[in-house]
C-alpha cells in the first residue's frame, strides 16, 4: 500500500515558519516557505539542509506558496537565491503581485534598520520572483505528466488559496491559512467536495469559538470611542494588507456615522499600496465591494489618512494603524515603545501574536518588556486583544473536514496543546486518523492504491444481462420451468438476477497511461490477436437403455428446471448447449451411454453445477 509522507520544517506543532515537506506518489513537493517572526537569527528559515544534501533542485519537483503572509513566503528569496532552487514555483496573481512588497518591506527592516547581513537583497527578490508561474482560481496546472495542481479561494487575504494536489491516484489539499466565514472586505473559503487522501489543515485556533462578528466589531468600537473620548492614544498593530482594510472599513463607517473628529491615521504609503493591488484584484472581494466598486471604492477611506513618525507626539487623542502586526518591529514597536507607559493610551491587537513577539508578552501579561540594546519599557497601558483574525476557528476547521470528506487530516500552524484537544475531536466525531507532527517529524500515511479503470459499454451489457453463476441455483421442487417465465417464481427469480452484483469477465487492456476492461472479442479485435480457445471436458458414463433422443429430451427438462434463469436449448438430437457457452454432447455406448460436458475457464461455476446435478440425477 502506497504511503504520503509530511515532513515539517516549519509550523509543526507552532505557528510561524510555515515550510512543509510533502512526498507523494514519488513526487517531492514544498508547500510554503516562510520565515519565523519570533526569531532574528538562523532560527527564522526552515532548515533546508535537513531536505538533501545536493542541489534543492534535482530534489523538489515544485513549490506551492498559499498567500502572502511572510510566515508563508519569507524564506523563498533565501531558498531560490541563496540556498539554491530553480524549480517552478506556484502561486496566485495576487500573491506573486504582493510577495516582492512585503518582501522589501521586510529586507529593509532587516538589513537597513538593523544592519543584518546574512540576507538577501532587493536584485534576489526581484529574480525570485522571475521563477514563480501564476494559477488562476480552479485552474487545473499540469506541474508535468503526473503531477496537477488546483487552486481554491481561501479568503484570510487578498489572494490566499487553499491547493489541491494530485498525483496518479493519491491526493491532498493543503490549505495555507483560511477563512470559513465571510467578512467586510472578502468572501469565505470554498474547495470542492473532493474526497482527498489527506487534508493538511492550518490549526491556529484549533480551540477557540468565535462569537458573533457584530458583537466583536461592536465592542471594538467601544473601546476604541471610549478611549479616545478620554484623551488616549490608540495602536492597532497589523500586517500591510488583510486585516488593516477589514478594520479601516468598520472605523472609517463608524466615524462619519458617529461624526467623530478624532484623526485616524495609518503608515504612510500603506493607503496607497493597498488600493493599487485591491483595484487591481477587485475579483477576489466579496460581492458587496464588486458591486459598489464602480460607484464608490470602499478603500479611498474619508476618516484616515497617512501617518508621519513626528506625530507620534502630537498631544491629544488619535488612532493608528501601524505595521507590523505583532510589534516585532518596524514602526508599530516603536509607537510602543513611546506610548506603553502612559496608562491612558491602549493597544489592540486584532489577531494572532507568535511566541518571541513583542504583542505576545504583552498579550501574556508582561508589565516590562526588555530589549536586545538592553533597553527596557514599562507597560502601563490597557492591551486589549480582539480576534479579528482571518483564520478559521475551531467550528471552521469542522466544518471544512465534514465538507472536504478526507481519508486523513495532519494538522500544522498551530500550538502543540489546542491541535491536540482539536485531534482528538477529528477522530472522535468523523472516525478517521489524524495527525500533528512536530518540526523535523516525518509521517508516514497510508492511503489506498485506487486505479481508473475504463469498461466497455458492450461488456457491461451483456454482464447485466447475463445470470451470474454465483446466484443458488433453483432445485425442481420450488422453481417452475424455466418456459414458464411469467409465474410469481419466475418474475422473482429474473429480478434477483437483475437486482445482485455481478461478476465482471473481460481483458484488461493497459495502453497509453489508461486502463480500459473489454470483452473478449473486443480485446481480440483491438489488439490483433487470434482466438485461442482453452476448453475443460469431463466424461460421464451413465447406465440408460433407451434411445439417445430419450435420454437428450430428458436431460434438457431437469436442466431446465434446476438451473433457473440460465437458458438451456437442444442443439440436435446428440447435443445441448446452456447459457450459450456449455456444450453438453450424449453419445451411444455399449451398453450405456456417455455424456460429455465441456465448459470455458470463464463458465467453471455453471460447469461444475451442471456435473453435480447430472450425477446425482444418473447415477452408475
Amino acid at each position: 500500500m502506497p504511503d504520503i509522507k509530511v515532513t515539517p520544517l516549519g509550523a509543526g506543532q507552532d505557528v510561524g515558519r510555515s515550510c512543509i515537506l510533502v512526498t507523494i506518489g514519488g513526487k517531492n513537493i514544498m508547500l510554503d516557505c516562510g520565515m519565523h517572526m519570533g526569531y532574528n537569527d538562523e532560527r527564522r528559515f526552515p532548515d533546508f539542509s535537513y531536505i538533501n544534501d545536493g542541489p534543492l533542485t534535482e530534489y523538489l519537483d515544485c513549490v506551492i506558496i498559499s498567500h502572502f503572509h511572510l510566515d508563508h513566503c519569507g524564506a523563498l528569496p533565501y531558498m531560490t537565491e541563496m540556498v539554491g532552487y530553480s524549480g517552478p514555483i506556484y502561486m496566485t496573481h495576487p500573491t506573486k503581485a504582493l510577495c516582492p512588497v512585503l518582501l522589501e518591506d521586510m529586507r529593509k527592516v532587516a538589513v537597513e534598520r538593523k544592519g543584518e547581513t546574512n540576507f538577501f537583497t532587493a536584485s534576489m527578490i526581484k529574480d525570485c520572483m522571475k521563477k514563480v508561474i501564476t494559477v488562476s482560481l480552479h485552474e487545473s496546472v499540469q506541474v508535468d505528466k503526473n503531477l496537477e495542481i488546483k487552486a481554491y479561494y481561501a479568503g484570510h487575504v487578498l489572494g490566499a488559496a487553499m491547493f489541491h494536489i494530485r498525483v496518479g491516484s493519491e491526493s491532498l489539499v493543503y490549505t495555507g491559512d483560511y477563512n470559513m466565514t465571510p467578512d467586510r472586505h472578502l468572501g469565505a473559503a470554498w474547495i470542492d467536495k473532493c474526497r482527498p487522501d489527506l487534508l493538511i489543515s492550518e490549526s491556529t485556533y484549533a480551540t477557540t469559538i468565535r462569537d458573533s462578528k457584530r458583537c466583536r466589531e461592536r465592542d471594538l468600537l467601544k473601546k476604541v470611542h471610549d478611549c479616545v473620548d478620554r484623551g488616549g492614544k490608540v495602536l492597532i498593530p497589523v500586517f500591510a494588507l488583510g486585516r488593516v482594510q477589514e478594520l479601516c472599513i468598520l472605523l472609517d463607517t463608524y466615524w462619519d456615522r458617529m461624526n467623530l473628529k478624532v484623526p485616524i491615521y495609518f503608515t504612510m504609503g500603506l493607503a496607497e499600496t493597498a488600493n493599487k493591488y485591491y483595484r487591481m484584484f477587485i475579483t477576489w472581494t466579496n460581492q458587496k465591494i464588486r458591486r459598489t466598486f464602480v460607484h464608490r471604492n470602499m478603500f479611498d477611506f474619508k476618516h484616515i489618512k497617512p501617518f508621519d513618525k513626528s506625530y507620534m507626539d502630537n498631544p491629544g487623542p488619535m488612532v493608528v494603524f501601524a505595521t507590523p502586526g505583532m510589534l516585532h518591529a518596524g514602526l508599530s514597536l516603536a509607537i510602543f515603545k513611546k506610548w506603553a507607559p502612559n496608562s491612558n493610551n491602549m493597544v489592540i491587537m486584532p489577531g494572532y501574536c507568535v511566541q518571541g513577539t513583542v504583542g505576545h508578552k504583552i498579550l501574556n501579561g508582561a508589565k516590562k518588556v526588555d530589549f536586545e540594546n538592553r533597553t527596557s519599557v514599562e507597560v502601563n497601558l490597557a492591551v486589549e486583544y480582539m480576534s479579528f483574525s482571518a483564520h478559521a476557528d475551531a467550528k471552521g476547521i469542522m466544518q471544512l473536514v465534514r465538507h472536504c470528506e478526507p481519508r486523513n487530516v495532519l494538522l500544522v500552524h498551530g500550538e502543540n496543546a489546542k491541535m491536540e484537544f482539536l485531534m482528538q475531536k477529528i477522530m472522535q466525531e468523523f472516525n478517521i486518523n489524524c495527525y500533528k507532527p512536530g518540526n523535523g517529524e516525518t509521517c508516514h500515511i497510508s492511503v489506498p492504491s485506487n486505479m481508473d479503470v475504463e469498461v466497455s459499454l458492450p461488456l457491461l451489457k451483456h454482464t447485466i444481462s447475463t445470470p451470474s453463476p454465483t446466484l443458488p441455483l433453483s432445485s425442481s421442487s420450488d422453481t417452475t420451468s424455466a418456459s414458464t417465465p411469467t409465474s410469481a417464481a419466475g418474475k422473482w427469480n429474473e429480478e434477483t438476477v437483475a437486482k445482485k452484483q455481478k461478476i465482471l469477465h473481460g481483458v484488461l487492456i493497459m495502453k497509453n497511461n489508461s486502463m480500459r476492461v473489454v470483452g473478449v472479442n473486443e480485446a481480440w479485435g483491438e489488439l490483433g490477436v487470434s482466438p485461442h480457445q482453452l476448453r475443460f471436458t469431463e466424461r460421464i458414463e451413465v447406465d440408460e437403455l433407451g434411445p439417445v433422443q430419450a435420454l437428450t429430451s430428458s436431460l434438457h427438462t431437469i436442466l431446465a428446471q434446476k438451473v433457473g434463469g440460465w437458458q438451456v436449448q437442444a442443439v440436435n438430437e446428440y447435443q445441448l448447449s446452456v447459457a450459450d457457452s456449455v456444450c453438453i454432447n450424449i453419445h451411444d455406448g455399449d451398453p450405456g451411454k456417455t455424456i460429455l460436458v465441456s465448459w470455458t475457464h470463464q463458465d467453471e461455476a455453471l460447469g461444475s453445477k451442471l456435473l453435480d446435478i447430472i450425477r446425482t440425477t444418473y447415477k452408475k
